[in-house]
């Protein structure tokens, strides 16, 4: 089975951009074939892979704007052998558009891409609107980024309850896979304290090792390359290493 899995938070500033262009990247170098879908229009994703979308080209927003649009035409090759990226249109506009929460899913569906990839990964945007009940409603699993903050915490529990009735009316494939500290810094007490108070909630088998902070993650995209190919030996490169080995066997991947 083929799984899809969303990177989501609606607390804008928790490094969902960085997780997903960097896990995508780790999952591909681990040998997996792997799409990266970005449905927030700032698209960032692009900018993080070093890609420059032109005027015209297909994105995955054109999915939500033009009815005879195949997601597929949207599919470019990355400089990972392994991973492409379906880039968003920085000139949509979240209001407008068809409205339709399984536009995704049935996209991903008629054009089989379960044939042409392992995972996709879905970069999703902050706001409770259509493009992310249409990444939730795609979805096998749902991975959180957040900062060790104490209002990061309540934010968690409110994005909790939001993903409830998803879950268990909307969408039943799709589970939470697990909540991922982002910017730790292990010798602030305060980030430790609040990644306790999540394992403590949600669990200890929903707390994923987290990415330590790492000023060469933001150098990275800064010349476009995902951190494996830009400092592979770096920390940050380590950590999301070894997030995509526990995301692998948490997907039943190995």
């Amino acid at each position: 089975m083929m799984h899809i899995l969303a990177i989501s938070n609606r607390k804008g500033g928790t490094g969902k951009t960085t997780v997903s262009v960097n896990l995508a990247a780790a999952l591909a170098q681990q040998g997996l074939r792997v799409l990266l879908i970005d449905m927030d229009s700032q698209g960032h994703c692009a900018v993080g892979l070093g890609l420059t979308p032109t005027q015209g080209m297909p994105t995955v927003h054109d999915l939500f704007t033009n009815a005879d649009v195949q997601l597929g035409t949207a599919i470019v090759p990355t400089a990972l052998p392994t991973l492409w990226l379906a880039p968003s249109d920085p000139r949509f506009d979240h209001g407008s558009g068809v409205r339709d929460d399984t536009k995704l899913r049935r996209a991903i569906a008629d054009e089989a891409l379960e044939n042409r990839f392992d995972l996709i990964v879905i970069d999703t945007p902050p706001s409770m609107d259509a493009l992310l009940m249409n990444a939730l409603l795609a979805a096998t699993r749902v991975l959180v980024p957040y900062v060790p903050h104490p209002l990061s915490f309540d934010g968690l529990r409110q994005l909790v309850r939001a993903l409830f009735p998803i879950m268990t009316k909307q969408n039943r494939t799709l589970k939470l896979l697990g909540f991922l500290p982002t910017m730790l810094a292990e010798h602030i007490r305060q980030h430790r304290d609040t990644s306790g108070k999540v394992v403590n909630e949600f669990g200890a088998e929903r707390g994923l090792p987290g990415i330590r902070n790492d000023i060469k993650l933001a150098e990275a995209f800064g010349v476009g390359q995902p951190i494996c190919l830009y400092a592979p030996h770096c920390r940050g490169a380590e950590d999301f290493e070894a997030l995509a080995q526990k995301v692998r066997a948490l997907l039943g991947g190995g």
